[in-house]
Parts: C-alpha cells; sequence; structure tokens
C-alpha cells in the first residue's frame, strides 16, 4: 500500500460518460485522491453531480479562477479530444497537474506544446493509459519484454463497438472517431509489447453506408517496424462488440480477450499456447480508474515522474496523424525513427476493488455513446 501525508484533490474537466461512468466513482477507491471539484457548462450537471458528490461545480467560463484557488491540485481532462489543449496548457502553466484522457489531442502540434508547457512548468502530465496499472496488461507486457514468448513477430487485433451518431464521438470527424477513440488500444498495445515504434503506417476505411458518420466508421491499419515486425489493428463503431488481440512469438502465441475494456466485471483473460500445451491466465476485474490515479497522484505525493507521460502520448499521436495521412492518400507513411525511454514496469499494477458504475439511464444528461 502507498504511504501518504494528504490526499491529491482532482476537479474533473467535463461531465460526460467517461466521467460519471468511470472516474467520480473510482476514485472513491483510492486512499491518496480525492474529488473536489467539477467544471461543466451543463447547469444540470452542475447541480446534481455536485450534490452526488458533496463537491463544488465551476463553469468553464470559471475554469481560470479554479486553477489559482488553492481548491485543487490536481485536474482530469476529460472533454471531447479537440477541446484537449486549452485545458491542459492552463493548468500545467498555473501549477496544476494533469491526467489527461487518451489520446492526447487532435493534432501532433498540440502534444507538443502540452510537453512544452509540462516542461517548462515542472507540473506533471499523465496521459491515462489505465491499462498500465491493469494486472493481465502488466504482466504481458512483462513477460513479452523479458522473453517469455520468444522473438516477437506478430500482433494482429480487432476493437470494435456500436456507437451512436448522436453522442459526440459520432460527428466530430477523425478525431472523433474510432481510430483515435478505440485504435489507441491495440497501438499502445503493441507498441509496449514489442518495445520498439513503427516506422511505416498504412491505412485502409470504409463507411457503412446507411450510418451518418462524418469519417471512416471502420478502418483496418498495418504497422511495420524496424525489427522486421508488423503489427494489424481493425476499429469499427458500426459492428458489434468485438475485442481481442493476437501475439505470435517464436516460443508462444498468446491470444488475448478481454484486453482493453473496463468494469466491475471485466477481468483480462489471455490464452499462452506453446508446443508443450495452452494455460489460461485469468485476471479479476481491477479498478482501473481508481489504479491510474492512485499511481498518478503517489507520483505527485513523491515527486516521481509518472511512466504513461507526454512522451508517451506522443508516441501514439504520431502514429494516430500518420493513420490520418494515410486515409487521406491511400499511401504508405513513413515515420521518422524514434525510440521511447521509459516502459511500463510490473509494479506498476495495482488491485484496487471494482467501484460500482452508474447505468447510462442513471447518468446525468448524457448522449448514450452505445446505439440501440
Amino acid at each position: 500500500m502507498f504511504q501518504h501525508t494528504k490526499k491529491i484533490r482532482y476537479a474533473v474537466v467535463a461531465g460526460g460518460q467517461i466521467s460519471q461512468q468511470a472516474f467520480m466513482p473510482g476514485i472513491a477507491r483510492t486512499n491518496n485522491s480525492e474529488l473536489a471539484a467539477l467544471v461543466t457548462g451543463d447547469p444540470v450537471k452542475a447541480d446534481e453531480l455536485a450534490n452526488q458528490y458533496d463537491i463544488k461545480a465551476w463553469s468553464y467560463e470559471e475554469y481560470g479562477a479554479l486553477l489559482v484557488s488553492g481548491e485543487i491540485d490536481a485536474v482530469y481532462v476529460a472533454t471531447p479530444n479537440a477541446l484537449h489543449t486549452p485545458f491542459v496548457v492552463a493548468a500545467l502553466e498555473a501549477g496544476i497537474h494533469v491526467l489527461l484522457e487518451k489520446p492526447m489531442a487532435s493534432s501532433v502540434a498540440e502534444a507538443e506544446q502540452m510537453l512544452a508547457a509540462q516542461q517548462k512548468s515542472g507540473a506533471k502530465l499523465m496521459i491515462a493509459y489505465r491499462l498500465h496499472h491493469e494486472p493481465g496488461n502488466v504482466e504481458l507486457f512483462t513477460r513479452a519484454h523479458n522473453g517469455d514468448f520468444g522473438e516477437l513477430r506478430a500482433f494482429t487485433s480487432i476493437f470494435a463497438q456500436n456507437v451512436a451518431e448522436a453522442n459526440s464521438r459520432g460527428h466530430n470527424g477523425y478525431w472523433g472517431g474510432p481510430v483515435p477513440d478505440m485504435g489507441t488500444y491495440p497501438l499502445n498495445a503493441v507498441r509496449n509489447l514489442f518495445d520498439e515504434e513503427p516506422i511505416s503506417v498504412h491505412a485502409v476505411g470504409t463507411k457503412t453506408p446507411e450510418r451518418g458518420f462524418n469519417f471512416h466508421d471502420t478502418v483496418a491499419v498495418m504497422l511495420r517496424f524496424a525489427s522486421e515486425r508488423t503489427a494489424q489493428f481493425t476499429v469499427s463503431y458500426a459492428t458489434a462488440s468485438a475485442e481481442s488481440f493476437t501475439l505470435v512469438g517464436t516460443k508462444a502465441t498468446v491470444y488475448a480477450s478481454p484486453c482493453f475494456m473496463f468494469g466491475p466485471k471485466v477481468g483480462i483473460s489471455y490464452i499462452e499456447k506453446t508446443e508443450d500445451g495452452s494455460k489460461t491466465h485469468d485476471f479479476k476485474p481491477v479498478e482501473q480508474f481508481g489504479n491510474e490515479t492512485q499511481y498518478f497522484s503517489d507520483c505527485i505525493l513523491h515527486d516521481r515522474h509518472p511512466e504513461a507521460d507526454g512522451e508517451e502520448g506522443l508516441m501514439d499521436m504520431r502514429v494516430l496523424a500518420a493513420v490520418e495521412q494515410s486515409l487521406e492518400t491511400g499511401e504508405t507513411v513513413a515515420l521518422p525513427p524514434v525510440q521511447r525511454r521509459r516502459r511500463v514496469q510490473p509494479d506498476q499494477a495495482l488491485d484496487l476493488k471494482p467501484a460500482k458504475e452508474p447505468s447510462e439511464d442513471d447518468m446525468i444528461s448524457i448522449i448514450p455513446q452505445s446505439a440501440s
């Protein structure tokens, strides 16, 4: 258990589905973090959520005042992707730590702007890669790095769901669509499994005729790595739910499912197949949002640099931007060679008990993400 002298006080910026469903309930499972404020433009959310959690609500126009109020230590930013940058930069410049939902932004330039603000201010910036603290994923990253599966050669993944066009994810273009939203999961997984960054990207997208999305609702992506390894993933907003990945090495093949999602009943599981047979590794559900918050608050309290920092977010952003370019041009996009300086460590895995999630019907003033 972490040792701590006080609790980090968080303001939630944007009271949408992910905040109400997961972050706001989950933070109560930590022993070093507390919910202190909500920033929202919705007066109904401001009233009802503030009463429910016994916190103060601030309007977006009051955000600057909140940052210098002395009432918070950190913000959790969960606005639509295109709106991340001003909230993140303002907080960092005010010396307020930032836990930022992925993907970082809607352009590489914005991500670099955040990273520059963090480096200048010294306040901490962590990207909310909750799976970097989920025991099953951390075990897979660690075992892959240790060579348990042999020399890794290939990765394939599918991550799909049926999203309502009326939800904010359904009509805000590429950066609100399935590649940044869902593709970040297989992308981040393979980068951490391979411990390597891709050098080229090719993408093919399709649009379901009867759906009203203003982007490719189903996208297949191919990545190539300098070590002659390949990765493929397909994401969709217009299908039944699907969630799995297969990792192929010279000693073993790993099939993981569930592997990306969260919830009180969602436990990560993977099957490891070798010449000696097959073994299933099951992990109990954990409080993924509480885990990441517990870890980040510990970094703040002990002045440690968080693992999933702005550089980690930027490594994904450069690939997401290349996917967008490939979809527009139909061509393969080369990426300059780069290597991240940090990796997920085994002790990042935490096992906080899952919090109870409100149903979509119980959440306040949201347009459900799921299509009926």
